[in-house]
């Protein structure tokens, strides 16, 4: 007996999502089946850019990131929880909830500052296409990207290793599914005022900093394609914005609400969510708004299926 109380003192207890009532079955089926959707729509869309060199240009390298990044997110998190659900368990040590933190902020935090890569792409492209090729030239377009996996990096890391570092000496069961710094801090027995803080300026940083870019970036496209004299060119070019302002709308509106929204203003419910809405949902939606919005995308899948099948 002692020895259980101890692994359960050892170990962290995710409530989970579901439980084992036929609604929840059914719930947890369809999770399963995003997920599976999300792990092959995203695989296919980065082999896709790889194979055809047709789409070897800065705007699908930036997608291929995209996808590489929401396939690691789902992973990190459904199979850990599909198994607790499956299996009857609840328990996650203190290392994998450390590993879950990291990886979530890393891809995440990363996946802000490429958003923002992204508009800075689609303002060049529509307000300088003469010069696209020198302001968007491949060695920007991989510090880009490797800036934003080094500060999702960073700031994975320091949160992770500081939600680790605080004392857990009462209930150490978490009401969500996955172990994330917010839910995690509120079980510590110690004042944890400085590091919410830290954590408030993290959001700021990580989160507005990328939107304000985001939001500036269209701005001067939209002055630019209201002053387009072609109807098409307009047509165009709002298509082209379109797919990308879809998925800015979804993952950031999530990660402010659940970050930066007042805690009195919501409930435990309502964080868990809204989390599996930017963890499980915009993972599976990013792959399918980019290839049904984007022309250019969809006719290179539908060669390469027709190529396949010959």
């Amino acid at each position: 007996m002692e020895d259980a109380n101890d692994t359960t003192e050892i170990n962290f207890i995710l409530l989970g999502l579901f439980n084992h009532t036929l609604t929840h079955v059914f719930l947890f089926s369809m999770v399963l089946t995003i997920f599976l959707t999300s792990l092959m729509g995203n695989t296919l869309m980065i082999l896709l850019i790889h194979e055809d060199p047709q789409l070897h240009t800065p705007m699908y390298f930036l997608l291929s990131q995209l996808s590489l990044m929401d396939m690691m997110l789902v992973s990190t998190i459904i199979p850990k929880m599909a198994t607790n659900y499956l299996m009857g368990t609840k328990s996650i040590s203190p290392a994998g909830c450390g590993t879950q933190i990291f990886l979530f902020l890393t891809l995440g935090g990363g996946e802000c500052f490429l958003l923002a890569a992204m508009a800075y792409d689609r303002y060049v492209a529509i307000c300088h296409p003469l010069r696209y090729p020198i302001l968007m030239n491949q060695k920007l377009c991989l510090h880009m990207t490797t800036g934003s996996w080094l500060l999702g990096g960073v700031d994975g890391l320091i949160q992770a290793g500081a939600t680790l570092s605080f004392p857990y000496c009462h209930s150490r069961e978490i009401n969500h599914f996955f172990c994330e710094a917010p839910s995690l801090v509120r079980l510590a027995c110690d004042d944890t005022t400085f590091f919410e803080f830290f954590m408030y300026v993290c959001c700021i940083l990580m989160l507005l900093i990328p939107l304000s870019l985001i939001l500036a970036s269209y701005s001067l496209i939209l002055a630019a394609v209201l002053h387009m004299r072609s109807t098409a060119a307009q047509k165009k070019a709002f298509a082209t914005c379109s797919s990308h302002l879809a998925v800015v709308g979804l993952f950031y509106g999530t990660l402010i609400f659940n970050y930066m929204w007042p805690k009195s203003y919501r409930s435990v419910a309502h964080d868990k969510v809204v989390s599996a809405f930017y963890t499980i949902f915009t993972p599976v939606l990013n792959p399918l708004i980019y290839s049904v919005r984007n022309k250019e995308a969809m006719k290179h899948m539908l060669k390469s299926n027709f190529l396949y099948q010959k």
